[in-house]
Parts: structure tokens; C-alpha cells; sequence
């Protein structure tokens, strides 16, 4: 049976669910990938409104749409991180706070608890998300960064998602953290060490996002293999990348978009990622979830690229399994 193809919301704040929900109609996606945004799934309304979710359902069945997984990125991240500025342009006033970071910590756990019951409302088994990382900022390793510190990182990530995750396995929904920069897994060994550290309890697993994997030089299709029992959610964003002896691999902090950039995000077939060996590494595992398109190209417009992406994703998933 072909896998589900969504499109993931995150992008598409600005615009009110029912038009999204036309839109991706309109353009011949099976389902969202819901956000959880003011405009998309209000999650502070979920828990305390009777009556929202139900519309947010129905809003979704008039356009013939399912949610196979709710998005929780901004939150997650607020769990574990050191707690800045940056943070707070993330987060709604309900969770900021008066900005005490371990308040903002407290609360952002809480409510990941909340966007677990809210997604099993809504029939969605996984949450896709962020986790944070007390030690993300060190990866460079100096200043100096003593080993008992690392490990003291991710016991502090399990320390933080252990309740959370508890009430995952209440509610009979996973968390599929994206690996990430700047997450307590941002590649193959960190989310090995991530997985040991949490006791690879069955309520924590990865989403593959091969556009983070392909610039670092990890190999996404060999992730899905190693990583097969764990892969619980999959999105699908290139990326490009320009190493010409001048643009470096860290950004150099420039914006999105700039030809000075080492690497770029960009629409799906427009960059470097093998995504039909992605394919094919997924079909060997068996993977059976939805293929969930995300829209971050500078150079592409977004009513553009999601139509485009969803043709080249309908192509991939006739692909077979390697034998």
C-alpha cells in the first residue's frame, strides 16, 4: 500500500487551517502533518476548550485529510536547552513566563505532556519534535568540556524526558525527535548515545529529516537501516550543498539563501539527497508511515514547491525494496 504523503504545517503559520486545508486538498496530499501553532492546533485550546479538537477533526475529514503525526518542535526544545533570548520568540507568553529558565524548562515539559493527550484526540500516534540539549552549544569541545560533563548532559535529558515520555506511553503515542543541530541527537553517534541514554524505552525514536544528515556527511539511508526498530516518522527536505574551498559547513551566520552558505535547505529534488536510496532503505525496513513533505527553500516559493514535492514524492514511493 503506498505510504500516506502529508504536508507538514510549520511553515504555514500565517495561513488559517481551513485554507491550508483546501490548499493541500487542492493539491492531492492525503493528510497534514498539524503543527502545533496558534492558526493550525492550538494546543493551550485542545486542553482546556471541549469542543476544539473536535473541529479541528472535522476541519480536517471536510477536505479528506488525515493527521498521522502532530509537530512540536519549538516547545521540545525549550525542555532541555540553556534558556536565552532566542527562546523566548519560540514560545507563547503562557510558557515564557517571567523568563526564569527553569520555569520555562517546567512548563514546556508539561505542555509536551498536554500535546501527547491532544494528539491522541486526534487519532495521531506520533509526535514529531525537538528535544533541546544542555550541551549542544560544547560540540566544538572548547572551551574545554570534560567528559563527566557530557555524560551529566544526557542524564539531564533523561532525567527531563522520562515523565514526559511517561505520559506518551499513557497515551499510547511515541516521540519521533528530529535529529537535528542543536537537538541531544544531531547525528549518528549522538543518537545512539541519545537512544542508551533514555534505555531505549519504546516511546522515544527518530524522525529522519535527510536534509540535517547529508551536509554533516552522514549517510540517511544507511541511519534508516541501522537505526530501522526506531524510525517512526519520516520528512522529506533537500538540501544543496556548495563546498567550494571558501563556504564552510557551519553557515558562517549567514541568512538562509546566501551564496556564501556552505549548504542550503531546499525544496525536495532540488538538492543533493539521494532520496530514492532513502526510499528503498525504508521499504527494506518495513517502514509503513507517511512521507511527509517540508517546505524550506529560500529560492522556491512554498505554493510552488509543495505541489512540486508531492509529484516527485508520488514517484519515489513506487520505488521497491533492495534486495
Amino acid at each position: 500500500m503506498p505510504h500516506p504523503v502529508t504536508l507538514l504545517t510549520l511553515q504555514w503559520g500565517d495561513v488559517p487551517l481551513p485554507d491550508l486545508c483546501r490548499m493541500a486538498a487542492d493539491w492531492g496530499y492525503d493528510g497534514l502533518e498539524l503543527a502545533c501553532v496558534e492558526r493550525h492546533l492550538d494546543v493551550h485550546r485542545a486542553v482546556t476548550e471541549p469542543h476544539y479538537v473536535p473541529e479541528v477533526r472535522r476541519t480536517l475529514e471536510d477536505h479528506g485529510l488525515a493527521v498521522h503525526a502532530v509537530a512540536a518542535h519549538m516547545v521540545g526544545q525549550a525542555v532541555c536547552d540553556p534558556i536565552g533570548p532566542r527562546h523566548r520568540r519560540l514560545l507563547p507568553d503562557r510558557l515564557w513566563g517571567d523568563g526564569d529558565a527553569a520555569g520555562v524548562r517546567r512548563r514546556a515539559a508539561a505542555e509536551m505532556g498536554h500535546v501527547a493527550r491532544v494528539a491522541a484526540e486526534l487519532g495521531a500516534g506520533t509526535v514529531v519534535g525537538f528535544t533541546g540539549s544542555p550541551i549542544w552549544q560544547a560540540f566544538t569541545l572548547f572551551p574545554p568540556i570534560e567528559p563527566e560533563e557530557v555524560e551529566r548532559g544526557y542524564a539531564d535529558f533523561a532525567d527531563a524526558w522520562h515523565p514526559i515520555l511517561d505520559v506518551f506511553d499513557q497515551r499510547g503515542v511515541r516521540f519521533a525527535l528530529e535529529v537535528h543541530p542543536t537537538e541531544i541527537a544531531y547525528d549518528y553517534w549522538t543518537a545512539d548515545r541519545a537512544l542508551r541514554a533514555i534505555g531505549r524505552r519504546a516511546a522515544f525514536g527518530f524522525n529522519l529529516d535527510p536534509s540535517h544528515l547529508l551536509w554533516q556527511d552522514v549517510d540517511p539511508a544507511g541511519f534508516v537501516r541501522d537505526f530501522a526498530d526506531r524510525i517512526y516518522h519520516v520528512d522529506f527536505k533537500d538540501t544543496r550543498t556548495r563546498l567550494d574551498g571558501r563556504n564552510g559547513r557551519l553557515g558562517s551566520h549567514l541568512p538562509w539563501g546566501d551564496e556564501r552558505r556552505g549548504w542550503d535547505f531546499v525544496s525536495v529534488g532540488h538538492g543533493d539527497v539521494d532520496f530514492q536510496a532513502i526510499m528503498r532503505a525504508l521499504n527494506h525496513i518495513s517502514y509503513d508511515g507517511p512521507i511527509s513533505v517540508e517546505w524550506e527553500d529560500a529560492g522556491l516559493d512554498r505554493a510552488v514547491a509543495a505541489p512540486d514535492a508531492l509529484r516527485r514524492v508520488r514517484e519515489l514511493t513506487a520505488v521497491r525494496p533492495a534486495p
